[in-house]
């Protein structure tokens, strides 16, 4: 039998966003819908990719293709609460990159919810494997754990 999940702490991650949350992120029961996570995910992941230089999506020949997501919920976050969104790098491989991604409510220390995202990098026109870009690989490095 495996060990129970726990959150992690923030101090576990190299790079944060922080995103607000809107109305619209709520679901009848009062929280953010469970699918609003994995945006955030995919937000965090590329915005820093995008603020380093090495992601341009319109014109990137090699793109980076998510191929699994997973997540594992801890407690909620609701409107107008504040995401801080922990980045870091668990594996780097020849041509994929699994991150941890981890999500703080407001100013907590213990993550509402941890989770992965794996990018396999592809070339745009036939969405065949390729080793990730060196550039890309230098940016993934600095926040490996």
């Amino acid at each position: 039998m495996s060990e129970k999940a726990r959150p992690t702490r923030r101090e576990a991650y190299r790079h944060f966003t922080i995103l607000p949350t809107r109305w619209g992120d709520n679901d009848v029961y009062g929280h953010v819908n469970n699918v609003v996570y994995y945006a955030f995910f995919d937000t965090a992941v590329n915005r820093h990719l995008i603020e380093q230089g090495v992601l341009d999506i319109a014109n990137n020949k090699i793109v980076g293709l998510v191929i699994e997501t997973k997540c594992t919920f801890f407690s909620s976050v609701a409107f107008p609460d504040t995401v801080h969104i922990g980045l870091k790098v668990i594996h780097l491989g020849n041509s994929s990159v699994r991150y941890e991604i981890a999500l703080f409510r407001n100013e907590s220390h213990e993550a509402c919810a941890v989770g992965q995202f794996v990018h396999v990098y592809v070339e745009r026109a036939n969405n065949r494997s390729v080793p990730i870009p060196e550039a890309v690989r230098a940016v993934l490095e600095s926040i490996a754990a």
